[in-house]
């Protein structure tokens, strides 16, 4: 229902917030003009002002073991040939004195969104952008310590990187083709500088296009429902992959690598919703992970996770 309902709001070009959960399960649809009636906060924007702050999140203890039992789990399907590269997530206890409304003020990323007090996120990834009858995503894949001497000669150079990137543009290229025509790769592996508070990351990135109908916005529902869910934070191939995930993480995603969005009458943006953190029954979790490939290594796998769990 809630598909159809962003297709009736995109043919009366009626401007509307959209929030997808991981497995494109649960999907919320608010028109801007009533969103303030609902305790949501979102911006979106990728010239947005650096504001500095000093908030260190406290991680928790995620078990290595458990991590380990896991990440073997994955590299025996990619061994059967069920997956070449799935995206394997948990979730980390964290402390902060801060609210999730705190949080959320604090935060600098291009993609923000509260979600009561329940959840929020700050995300650095575009999931689509739709203007001017083209669709453009731009799938993030390898990251690496801005610290580290020729940081990013060595990411770009990393032959498991670039397996994965490869595998990730490519089924993130076939997905537009279900909505798109003359999809392409404008830009491959570019790399981008993100503040993480305790430390700086590099972020490698690949930009893809392709053309739409006139009056695409009457479809933006059926469009969404194809692409959904993100191959970025799933893996490839989708369908067998989704469901290695569910045998193997162990925890609900939720809305965690899900996906939010904000069609303003003529054009769309949206951010895939990770570097997040979420309030559970015993306090606070940042939900992190990273692209598994037959080259992975575990200690490396589970750091870079780690790594991901800070406040930018």
């Amino acid at each position: 229902m809630s598909f159809s309902l962003l297709n009736s709001l995109g043919k009366e070009r009626t401007p509307f917030l959209f929030l997808s959960d991981f497995k494109a399960e649960n999907i919320e649809v608010y028109p801007l003009e009533t969103l303030h009636k609902h305790d949501i906060e979102f911006c979106i924007d990728e010239n947005y002002s650096l504001q500095p702050h000093k908030e260190v999140l406290k991680k928790g203890t995620l078990d290595f073991q458990e991590y380990r039992k896991k990440f073997d789990k994955v590299i025996e399907k990619i061994e059967a040939g069920e997956t070449y590269l799935l995206n394997l997530t948990q979730e980390t206890p964290i402390e902060s004195s801060l609210s999730l409304s705190e949080i959320y003020a604090l935060a600098n990323a291009p993609y923000k969104l509260r979600y009561k007090d329940e959840f929020v996120c700050f995300s650095p990834e575009k999931f689509i952008e739709i203007s001017e009858n083209t669709i453009h995503t731009f799938p993030m894949k390898g990251t690496i310590d801005a610290s580290l001497k020729d940081a990013k000669r060595k990411i770009l150079a990393d032959e498991k990187e670039m397996a994965e990137h490869v595998m990730i543009v490519d089924l993130l290229r076939n997905d537009l083709s279900i909505v798109a025509e003359n999809v392409h790769v404008k830009k491959f592996r570019y790399v981008q500088k993100i503040d993480s508070g305790a430390k700086s990351l590099l972020q490698v990135s690949s930009h893809i296009c392709g053309s739409l109908q006139e009056n695409w916005q009457d479809k933006i529902g059926s469009i969404l429902e194809a692409l959904l869910p993100a191959g970025s934070i799933s893996g490839t191939p989708k369908k067998s992959t989704l469901k290695i995930i569910d045998e193997v993480e162990g925890y609900n995603r939720g809305y965690f690598s899900g996906v939010f969005g904000c069609f303003d009458g003529e054009s769309f943006k949206s951010g895939v919703m990770i570097r997040f953190i979420e309030k559970g029954t015993n306090g606070l979790y940042y939900k992190s992970g990273g692209g598994i490939t037959l080259d992975s290594r575990v200690a490396l796998e589970y750091n870079e996770l780690q790594d991901k769990i800070y406040l930018p």
